[in-house]
């Protein structure tokens, strides 16, 4: 099994989780199987160009935010990773007005924990 396929494949699986989608409703949106989805996430497809952009659209994701592939088993590392999709996932339609609020919110937290 490809090294490349299978984190691919685990990360497709942390973005749709933090987006609280099922491989289902994944598979549903992305005009695809939800067999072919839970494949895909355990590393064990083939998949075209064209199948990995129906899955990024139908996750609402670039390739860039894909393409995080940090390959640490690390606990804190993976926790730290599930809290950046989950924040990317809830500020996706947001307004810039909302963003900055978000930012302003981070900033009193960092303080706080004096980072």
């Amino acid at each position: 099994m490809s090294e490349l396929r299978q984190l691919i494949g685990t990360r497709i699986r942390a973005i749709r989780n933090a987006k609280g989608l099922t491989q289902q409703k994944l598979a549903d949106i992305a005009g695809l199987d939800y067999r072919y989805i839970g494949a895909l996430e355990r590393g064990e497809r083939n998949f075209s160009i064209d199948t990995l952009e129906k899955v990024l659209v139908a996750l609402d994701v670039s390739i860039n935010e894909l393409m995080y592939l940090e390959n640490k088993t690390n606990s804190v590392e993976i926790l730290r990773r599930e809290v950046i999709d989950q924040i990317v996932s809830m500020t996706t339609d947001l307004t810039q007005d909302q963003l900055s609020i978000i930012k302003n919110i981070n900033k009193e937290i960092r303080t706080s924990f004096k980072i």
